[in-house]
């Protein structure tokens, strides 16, 4: 049995185009797939069975990649992870997010993507238990005051505190005092909305499934063109001629 057929692969992404397209691409090459919608959607089926590697969008509704990849890092560091988003233009791995790699989505093709995993599943995992993966918060809102403001949760007493937020998210590591025990809490204020605007999720979307679409014409084109040749080159029998006693 081959690597590829022992290796199983669970694609979150909430685009149902997308998140088909990219399972089949897989599935093609060998891969044992299974997909969710979203980051609760995983959690579910993490309950059930553990995948060996998890590919994720970062920005999506419910639960967003970015809480997903937090938990699953303190769950089960042990699983590979790519991470994937068409709201970055590096295939670097954004600040915050514990990730074995990163996939640019529509800034690289989905060869690029196969390469990617390819070489991760070659590589193992690293190990990731000597890293804290950042809380992701939600924004909540604003106080009766008008400021905004969020919920933080200790990762030490596990419980809860609000603090205003005078700044816009932006995606960076943060870190606070928990007002009860006192531990450094690292977290990272959900920017989902600045870099995940429609334009920019439309753009993405269609820069992705192009290539996939052109593939699918293109074969159909040499399809065609096969089916042309073999039928100038079957020679094309003459109608006999009558024998002479007719």
């Amino acid at each position: 049995m081959s690597v590829k057929a022992k290796t199983r692969i669970l694609v979150v992404e909430d685009d149902v185009s997308v998140r088909l397209t990219i399972s089949k691409l897989l599935v093609d090459q060998g891969y044992e797939v299974s997909t969710a919608g979203d980051g609760f959607d995983a959690l579910l089926q993490l309950r059930d069975a553990v995948p060996d590697l998890i590919l994720s969008d970062l920005n999506m509704p419910q639960m967003s990649g970015f809480e997903l990849l937090s938990v699953v890092r303190r769950r089960f560091p042990e699983i590979l992870v790519v991470a994937s988003s068409g709201a970055y233009y590096s295939s670097e791995i954004p600040s915050g997010v514990i990730a074995d790699a990163f996939y640019a989505k529509g800034e690289e093709s989905s060869s690029r993507l196969l390469e990617i995993i390819a070489n991760l599943i070659q590589k193992g995992s690293v190990g990731h238990k000597g890293q804290n993966a950042p809380v992701w918060i939600p924004r909540n809102g604003k106080d009766h005051n008008g400021k905004p403001y969020v919920l933080l949760t200790c990762t030490q007493c596990l419980r809860s505190f609000p603090f205003t937020v005078d700044h816009e998210p932006t995606g960076e590591v943060l870190q606070t005092s928990c007002i009860y025990c006192l531990d450094e809490v690292t977290y990272i204020i959900d920017f989902s909305r600045s870099v995940n605007s429609p334009e920019k999720r439309a753009a993405w979307q269609a820069a992705f499934l192009k290539p996939q679409e052109k593939s699918a014409v293109q074969a159909a084109a040499e399809f065609s063109s096969t089916k042309s040749a073999d039928k100038e080159s079957t020679p094309i029998k003459s109608k006999p001629e009558p024998p002479e006693w007719l």
